[in-house]
């Protein structure tokens, strides 16, 4: 990637460097720290940038931390790569070499580990909100993007992102098998059903939970 506004600039400092403060960007760009504020601000209202503390992101000494920043997931998105012409790559050859049956046996194992895994940070967890949160959280840990938000009386677990777009375009089982999956995080509490989803053209995957009452049998 070859910077050539300063945006540009600042984000591939960010990117070599780490977490950076104004006042070093400004220095490593030499403009004033006022006008290095100014283009930082610009990357945050895009959702490139995000603020943290020197402090927690580089040392833990005494004093006072300080402002940094560092990319966001969109951000770090922003640097070309070939991880996508890669998987698409690698998907291709599991198919010609062990068939569908074996692509199918790889989904079914990525599956089951994120089952197990969001299974196991929900189980003391009974209802469904907290439960949600959860799974939100762990997805945005994993690149997704990931939140939760009301509708009415519904949720909605919103996926700006998609970590493994290029595999999911290549095979839609990775879809399916996610979709599979959340309805086991929700549980009988929780209806889902996916009302967006990037692969078919929208700009995001948009999955509606909706609170199920239990049906208590009337009384004979």
């Amino acid at each position: 990637m070859a910077p050539h506004s300063t945006a540009d600039r600042i984000l591939l400092l960010l990117k070599s460097r780490g977490p950076t403060s104004t006042a070093e960007l400004a220095s490593a760009l030499q403009t004033t720290t006022e006008g290095a504020r100014q283009q930082v601000n610009k990357l945050v209202e895009a959702g490139l940038v995000r603020g943290t503390t020197e402090a927690q992101a580089t040392h833990t000494g005494a004093g006072r931390p300080s402002q940094a920043w560092v990319l966001t997931a969109a951000g770090h998105a922003h640097f070309p790569d070939r991880h996508a012409e890669l998987t698409r790559s690698l998907i291709t050859t599991v198919r010609e070499v062990f068939g569908e049956a074996g692509l199918d046996r790889l989904i079914s194992q990525r599956e089951n580990a994120s089952r197990s895994a969001y299974l196991q940070a929900c189980e003391d967890l009974t209802e469904l909100e907290p439960r949600l949160r959860k799974l939100a959280e762990l997805r945005d840990e994993e690149g997704y993007m990931a939140r939760l938000e009301r509708d009415g009386g519904d949720w909605l677990l919103v996926e700006d992102h998609c970590p493994i777009c290029a595999a999911a375009e290549s095979c839609q089982g990775f879809c399916r098998s996610e979709l599979d999956v959340f309805r086991e995080v929700a549980g009988p509490g929780g209806a889902l059903r996916r009302e967006e989803h990037l692969i078919a053209g929208a700009r995001r995957c948009v999955y509606r939970i909706t609170p199920v009452t239990a049906h208590k049998p009337e009384k004979p």
